[in-house]
């Protein structure tokens, strides 16, 4: 029976780029120098670190990380912001965005649903971060897979793994 998966993964390799051009203009910008402003990618744990030296100059680096990752093709629904803003020794701050992997539950709900909703010969299932839709063609598959990105315009979902 043909399958295929139905995920949510960033592309990583277009963050780190966005975040390499993203500090190089927070290390050349007039208004950044002399201050501890940065910004690193930690690839390991998929959190985004910005240090700054205020709350102020927190929001000055999130918009030039913004603008480096769009310009990379990067959805910033992708990123999470932690809500709270840790203060580190002395009058530094930092702010924490995780990276999102994977599909949530509420979303995963959602699609299925809809998935059932639109009486196609399609049955999806919910495999832990990842929806399997399973059909008797490759054409109602093919069908599915373009009703979804009519539906999901906004969420940057993903369609592999087929199996015949």
């Amino acid at each position: 029976m043909p399958s295929f998966d139905i995920t949510l993964e960033p592309d990583m390799v277009k963050i780190k780029n966005g975040i390499d051009t993203s500090a190089k203009e927070i290390g050349t910008r007039f208004d950044f120098k002399g201050t501890s402003a940065s910004v690193e990618l930690k690839e390991k744990e998929k959190e985004i670190h910005s240090i700054g030296d205020s709350d102020f100059q927190l929001e000055q680096i999130e918009a030039v990380v913004y603008g480096k990752l769009t310009k990379q093709g990067v959805v910033i629904s992708f990123l999470d912001k932690q809500e709270k803003v840790e203060k580190l020794g002395g009058d530094k701050v930092r702010q924490i965005y995780k990276i999102k992997n994977g599909i949530e539950a509420p979303l995963a709900k959602k699609i299925t649903t809809f998935v059932k909703e639109t009486k196609m010969k399609v049955q999806a299932s919910i495999q832990g971060d990842t929806v399997r839709a399973t059909g008797k063609n490759r054409d109602d598959l093919q069908a599915a897979i373009n009703a979804l990105k009519k539906e999901f315009a906004d969420t940057p979902l993903s369609y592999g793994n087929f199996r015949d």
